[in-house]
């Protein structure tokens, strides 16, 4: 069984005992700087991550009242990028029943019907009727929409694009997966990936409603996955369908195929543990946009920033710099350079280079740290972080965002900053930048 290897290990993190295992995460980072921190958990995952035990991660439906602010967001987002790529947009979308909202600042020489991209996003979705609770083609829709700031655009329209806001990202990246991402939150997203795809078909989709929730609990052993322990899997569906009948349909249909030869008969699943799921989306709860932040990142196993991805442009660097951190530290592992690293970035508002940049491995790096390996390259990490170096390099003035706005931003083939990553070199007469 899952537990039973695993429950034998004793874990190098609770051997520390009580007065350790509530340390905060920066307290003990400058413990592990110091000296300090016992070997064994030197060479494990600090504060985020597991050494041993159990990690759990989510994701949502397309049809999660959350998610369809942000794919209505970032729908109006590509829209804009479409016909002008230099809008600056800033669009917040709030749902509740027969009522959505479209909030915030647009800057562009676009022509775009808000209203029009909204419907279309629900129809999308599997709203063309009142069916699973909204009718796209009757759902009242406000707008209270205005140009970005003059104070902030002036600084963002500079020769060198300054950072719209100020604020701290981090990229991350493991080798846990193929993706290079942690193992519970990739198989989130491939069962809600899964859920999506069955509802295609105009048997299922009948069936399964568009508001959908996956969790997933794995088990780690010495900082590395050792099985799944438990699923949460829980589907809006027609009132027609018996509950038993559902939760036979969610195992054979969805988690099966998913996990292939990673199902075992002694993983806890839990399917619609509520009960019926009639009731989903707006109707039963109300949505915003940006509020599945972990959802779009690394489901909990890596750092926040706290600035949410949809409905931004890349001159925000609440989601262009997050973006660029994952691609530098999917750099870092796929050199083999360490099996585990979190870029942190930091900006100054309208400011074009980061005010700090730091690398972290959590005991798993090989040689020279990365900072450190970069410089010897002749690559200032620096530089590549500004705004526009950033736009350039990943190409964001091009409609791209929506397909982001639902089961992650990051571990999916075909986004620029899931490629290779490839630095210019500095000239040999500029001097050596500087890591915080």
């Amino acid at each position: 069984m899952c537990g039973s290897s695993a429950a034998k290990r004793q874990s190098s993190f609770s051997a520390l005992g009580n007065s350790n295992k509530s340390l905060p995460a920066a307290f003990e980072y400058q413990l592990v700087r110091r000296g300090t921190l016992p070997k064994a958990l030197k060479r494990g995952r600090l504060a985020m991550q597991n050494i041993t035990g159990l990690f759990t991660s989510e994701s949502v439906s397309h049809g999660h009242p959350d998610k369809i602010c942000d794919q209505i967001s970032d729908a109006i987002l590509d829209a804009c990028l479409a016909e002008d790529p230099y809008s600056r947009v800033a669009v917040e979308v709030a749902i509740k029943g027969d009522l959505l909202c479209i909030l915030g600042e647009l800057t562009t020489h676009a022509a775009i019907n808000t209203e029009a991209i909204a419907r279309q996003v629900l129809r999308d979705i599997g709203h063309i009727d009142a069916r699973w609770g909204v009718d796209a083609d009757r759902i009242r829709i406000v707008e209270q929409l205005s140009k970005q700031s003059r104070e902030i655009g002036a600084r963002v329209d500079a020769a060198d694009t300054g950072a719209g806001d100020q604020g701290l990202m981090f990229g991350f990246a493991c080798n846990e997966t193929p993706a290079l991402m942690p193992l519970p939150i990739t198989l989130a997203h491939a069962l809600m990936e899964k859920h999506w795809q069955l509802r295609q078909s105009e048997h299922w989709g009948k069936i399964l409603g568009p508001d959908a929730k996956a969790q997933v609990t794995v088990r780690y052993a010495d900082g590395q996955p050792e099985c799944i322990s438990a699923i949460v899997l829980s589907s809006q569906h027609a009132e027609e369908i018996k509950l038993d009948e559902l939760r036979s349909l969610l195992r054979d249909e969805i988690i099966k195929p998913v996990l292939g030869a990673r199902f075992r008969p002694d993983i806890r699943l839990h399917l619609n543990p509520a009960g019926t799921f009639i009731y989903g989306g707006p109707v039963a709860d109300a949505g915003l946009t940006g509020r599945k932040i972990i959802v779009d990142t690394y489901g909990g196993m890596a750092r926040h920033g706290g600035g949410a991805f949809s409905g931004k442009d890349a001159t925000k660097v609440d989601r262009s710099a997050a973006y660029a951190a994952r691609q530098l530290a999917r750099d870092v592992v796929a050199r083999s350079w360490a099996d585990t690293c979190e870029v942190r970035v930091a900006y100054a508002i309208g400011e074009a280079r980061p005010v700090a940049v730091d690398f972290e491995t959590f005991g798993t790096g090989r040689g020279t740290p990365p900072a450190q390996r970069y410089r010897e390259l002749g690559v200032d990490i620096n530089e590549a972080l500004r705004p526009a170096a950033i736009i350039k390099r990943l190409d964001l003035r091009t409609p791209i965002f929506r397909q982001t706005a639902a089961l992650g931003h990051f571990g999916r083939q075909g986004l620029p900053w899931e490629g290779a990553l490839f630095l210019p070199r500095k000239a040999a007469t500029e001097s050596e930048s500087v890591m915080f």
